[in-house]
């Protein structure tokens, strides 16, 4: 599984990394930054936590 973020829809709200900081990191000016490659073992419910928080639904898994 893997996280895809919409830059154009994300407002850096941050709202998915206050849901899941182990699995969303966000950029110095509070944008969600994609995470590299697949979502660790175990953290695919912190993920869909962090998907479901986002007001814009900017994030998508996949």
């Amino acid at each position: 599984m893997k996280i895809t973020i919409d830059t154009a829809l994300c407002s850096g709200h941050a709202r998915c990394a206050a849901a899941a900081p182990e699995v969303f990191e966000l950029d110095d000016s509070g944008y969600a930054l994609p995470l590299e490659g697949e979502i660790p073992a175990g953290l695919e419910e912190a993920a869909r936590e962090g998907v479901m928080a986002c007001p814009e639904r900017a994030i998508t898994l996949k």
